[in-house]
């Protein structure tokens, strides 16, 4: 019946975005008059679109970047300006560690130049 299946959400500054998305996670992204592809790992892909004034960050995590390495994948991302979220569970670094309390992966949360939520985590083996 479905043919494919991609997930979309909004931002306010679609040049921005897309300079984030493409330069500092490496991404790769196709601009159209319309909105912007991402095509992630794997093959999936992500679309988004300006709203302009009228964006609203997603309250919510809207992207989790899978990685190997939560400690090394998040100081990368530091050296390129990425500010990490600091919250009751979480580390000094902004990391919660979930995998040696058996209580869900390790995980670290940042925003785009949007405001949307983005983790990587490490998965549970």
């Amino acid at each position: 019946m479905f043919k494919t299946a991609f997930n979309g959400f909004s931002v306010n500054n679609a040049a921005e975005a897309r300079k984030f998305y493409s330069e500092i996670l490496g991404f790769k992204v196709t601009a159209y008059g319309y909105g912007t592809d991402i095509e992630l790992p794997g093959g999936a892909r992500l679309f988004f679109y300006p709203k302009g004034a009228g964006h609203k960050p997603a309250a919510y995590t809207m992207l989790n970047l899978v990685v190997d390495d939560i400690d090394k994948a998040v100081d990368e991302l530091k050296a390129k300006g990425i500010k990490f979220e600091q919250y009751a569970h979480t580390d000094e670094k902004g990391i919660q560690r979930g995998l040696a309390s058996s209580k869900g992966p390790d995980q670290a949360w940042f925003k785009d130049p949007a405001g949307n939520i983005i983790s990587v985590l490490v998965e549970a083996s």
